[in-house]
């Protein structure tokens, strides 16, 4: 027999490479149960437009069109920073050449809050 022959018997008659026959214990008292929530229904809509159409591809994913639209009326930098940190922080996936369109999009939102600098 080879030495790759005996290498490989002896994995076989080992059992590597087999699944585990039993599942790992739980600790005593511990029993996974599914559960559900309702979440509240977002009936606030983003307006209809290429601009905005980019703020939900980007931002809808993590936030709320209701939250989106109560902001208070920031500014061009402040939206920019907001976006940047959506990117570094958050690691949220915006293509860095979609900011100006982005920021513009942010910018003709609807807004409820009161203007901030």
């Amino acid at each position: 027999m080879t030495r790759t022959g005996a290498m490989l018997a002896m994995l076989l008659l080992s059992g590597c490479g087999e699944p585990p026959t039993a599942q790992p214990a739980l600790a005593p008292g511990f029993t996974f149960a599914s559960k559900s929530i309702t979440l509240p229904e977002d009936r606030t809509t983003l307006p209809v437009g290429a601009a905005t159409a980019l703020v939900a591809q980007n931002c809808t994913g993590c936030h709320s069109a209701e939250m989106l639209t109560t902001q208070p009326k920031l500014n061009a930098k402040t939206w920019a920073a907001e976006i940047a940190k959506m990117r570094t922080v958050y690691h949220a996936p915006i293509d860095p050449a979609d900011d100006e369109r982005l920021v513009a999009g942010l910018m003709a939102l609807p807004t409820q809050g009161s203007p901030r600098p």
